[in-house]
C-alpha cells in the first residue's frame, strides 16, 4: 500500500483520492489539475491560481530554471515556493520534454533530482525517455529500458521528503506500457505519469490514448496515483478520469489564450467566431465577445486565460461530483458526443469494461441508459459474470413482461435489456433499477440475449424458455440452440 495515496470514492476506473505531499505539508484531493507555470512568463500568477481558482498543486520546469542563470540562483536562494509565490504543492518536470524536442539535454537524472530537491520541489521527476507514437517496437523497448534504468537510479538518490515520479513509457505498444507500469510500481517511487501522450491528443487519437492508459493501469497497482502528462483540454478529462487517471497538467489555458482561443467542455472556439459567450464565469459575465476582442493584447490574453481556467477547474469539480454520485460514465457519454474522436475514445474505454468493473462500485444511485454504448458498461459485464452465482431451477421461464404464461415452470425470471435475466427478488437492486428508454435499441437487446446465453452456459442442466416481444432474428441467433422461444407479440 502506497502511504502517499489513499482512495476515497470510485466509479468505473475513476476515483477521488488524497495525495499526501509531505514536503509541502499538504494533501491534494484528486482528480487534480496542475496548471503549468513557465517561470519566464506570468499569464496568471501562481498566487492567483491558488486564491481565485483553488489550485492545490501546480507544475513547473526545473530544467528551465536550472539553465537560466538568474532563475537558477534565485531558486537556490529563495526556494521554489517563494520564487513562484505559491502556497500549495509544486511538482517539477526534469527536461524530458526538451529531450524529446531537441534530442539532448545537459543534465543527468542524479543532477536534476538533486537540483529539484535543493530548490524545494515537492514532487520531482527523473530524466526519462518520452518515446513518440508509432516508432518501431525495438526502439520503444530500447528507450523503455533506458527509462527503467533511470528510475532505478532515482530510487538511490537521497530526496528526503520529496516525492519522486516514475514515468510510464512504451510508445503505442500496450505490452510495453503494461511492462513499464509493472516495473514502475515495483519501485519505491511515488507518482506515476503516463508519458508521451501529447502527440496522440494533438492528433485527436483518443482511442489510442485510452489503449495506452489501460495498458499502463494493468501494470500499475490499484493504489498508484496516475498522472496523464500534458492532458490539458477539459473536453477529455472525464474520459481520462474514467480510465483511471488522477492528475492532469495543463498549459492549454495559457497557450490557447495567447492564440485567442476560448475553451469549452465541448471543444475550442476562436474568439473571432463567437457572437455570444456560453459561460457564466466572471470573465464571460463581465464582457461580451466584442469587448474581449477590443482589449489590448496582454489584457485580452489574461482574461481568456482566466476563462479557460474557470472552465477547466469547473470540469474537475463536475467530475468529482459525478464520481461521488456514481454517474461518471453518463458524464463521459455526454462529453463523447462533442467530437467523433472522443466517441472513439469512449468506445475504446468500453472495450476494457471488464478491467473497469474491478474498481466499479457494486451499488450506486441509478443507472441511466442514454445510448447504445450504455449496453457495454461495467455494470452489464458484472451482471453477466454473476449469473453463475445464482441458484437456477430445473425449468425456467425468462420473460420480458408479465403477460407470459408461467404454468409448467419451476420459476419465472425477468429479462431486462441490457442486463438480461434475473430473479424477480433482485428487481429492486442496482443496476436492475436502471432508467431505460421505452424504445429499446438493438445493442440493449443483444446484451440481454448475451446474458441469457451466459445463464444457459453456466446452468447447462436447466431447461430455459425465453418469452420475448418481437426480438429481431439476428438477436435471437445469439442464443444457444436449446433455448425455447415464445414471441409474446404473436400471442397478443
Amino acid at each position: 500500500m502506497r502511504e502517499s495515496f489513499e482512495i476515497r470514492d470510485t466509479d468505473a476506473g475513476g476515483r477521488i483520492g488524497e495525495l499526501t505531499v509531505p514536503r509541502a505539508g499538504t494533501t491534494v484531493e484528486t482528480p487534480a489539475l496542475l496548471p503549468v507555470i513557465n517561470p519566464n512568463l506570468d499569464t496568471i500568477s501562481p498566487r492567483r491560481l491558488a486564491d481565485e481558482f483553488g489550485a492545490e498543486i501546480l507544475i513547473t520546469n526545473s530544467y528551465i530554471i536550472h539553465g537560466d542563470d538568474t532563475l537558477h540562483e534565485r531558486a537556490l536562494e529563495e526556494g521554489l515556493h517563494d520564487l513562484l509565490d505559491f502556497p500549495g504543492a509544486i511538482m517539477t518536470d526534469s527536461g524530458s520534454f526538451q529531450l524529446s524536442e531537441y534530442g539532448e539535454i545537459d543534465v543527468t537524472t542524479e543532477e536534476i533530482l538533486d537540483f529539484q530537491r535543493e530548490i524545494g520541489s515537492d514532487i520531482a521527476t527523473p530524466v526519462d525517455i518520452p518515446t513518440p507514437p508509432d516508432v518501431s517496437h525495438d526502439r520503444a523497448a530500447s528507450d523503455l529500458e533506458t527509462t527503467q534504468e533511470r528510475l532505478e537510479i532515482a530510487e538511490d538518490v537521497d530526496t528526503g521528503e520529496m516525492l519522486v515520479s516514475a514515468p510510464v513509457q512504451g510508445s503505442t505498444y500496450p505490452d510495453l506500457r503494461e511492462q513499464a507500469g509493472r516495473h514502475a510500481t515495483g519501485t519505491d517511487l511515488d507518482v506515476f505519469p503516463v508519458g508521451a501522450v501529447v502527440p496522440l491528443m494533438n492528433d485527436y487519437r483518443y482511442d489510442d490514448m485510452i489503449e495506452v492508459v489501460a495498458a499502463a493501469k494493468r501494470g500499475l497497482g490499484a493504489d498508484a496515483p496516475v498522472h496523464l502528462f500534458g492532458a490539458g483540454h477539459p473536453m477529455m478529462f472525464a474520459l481520462a478520469v474514467a480510465a483511471g487517471c488522477d492528475l492532469f497538467d495543463s498549459a492549454a489555458y495559457a497557450l490557447y489564450a495567447r492564440d485567442d482561443r476560448y475553451l469549452t467542455v465541448r471543444g475550442t472556439r476562436h474568439l473571432a467566431d463567437l457572437d455570444y459567450l456560453p459561460c457564466s464565469c466572471a470573465v464571460c459575465t463581465d464582457h461580451s465577445p466584442a469587448e474581449l476582442r477590443a482589449l489590448p493584447d496582454a489584457e485580452r490574453e489574461s482574461e481568456l486565460a482566466a476563462h479557460n481556467l474557470h472552465v477547466t477547474f469547473a470540469e474537475i469539480r463536475r467530475i468529482k461530483q459525478a464520481i461521488r454520485s456514481g454517474n461518471l460514465l453518463e458524464l463521459v457519454e455526454q462529453r463523447a458526443r462533442s467530437h467523433p474522436a472522443m466517441l472513439d475514445g469512449y468506445r475504446t474505454l468500453l472495450d476494457h469494461a471488464a478491467q473497469l468493473e474491478r474498481s466499479d462500485p457494486v451499488s450506486k444511485g441509478s443507472f441511466f441508459y442514454t445510448s447504445h454504448e450504455s449496453a457495454r458498461r461495467p455494470e452489464v459485464v458484472r451482471h453477466h459474470r454473476r449469473l453463475e452465482r445464482l441458484s437456477v431451477p430445473d425449468s425456467l421461464l425468462l420473460t420480458v413482461d408479465r403477460s407470459a404464461p408461467d404454468a409448467g415452470y419451476d420459476d419465472v425470471w425477468r429479462v431486462q435489456p441490457p442486463f438480461g435475466p434475473f430473479p424477480r427478488a433482485l428487481s429492486k437492486t442496482y443496476p436492475l433499477t436502471a432508467e431505460t428508454p421505452e424504445r429499446t435499441d438493438r445493442a440493449a437487446l443483444e446484451a440481454a440475449a448475451d446474458g441469457v446465453a451466459r445463464l444457459v452456459e453456466t446452468s447447462p442442466e436447466t431447461s430455459v424458455t425465453l418469452a420475448h416481444r418481437d426480438w429481431p432474428a439476428d438477436v435471437l441467433e445469439r442464443l444457444p440452440d436449446g433455448v425455447a422461444l415464445v414471441d409474446l407479440a404473436d400471442e397478443a
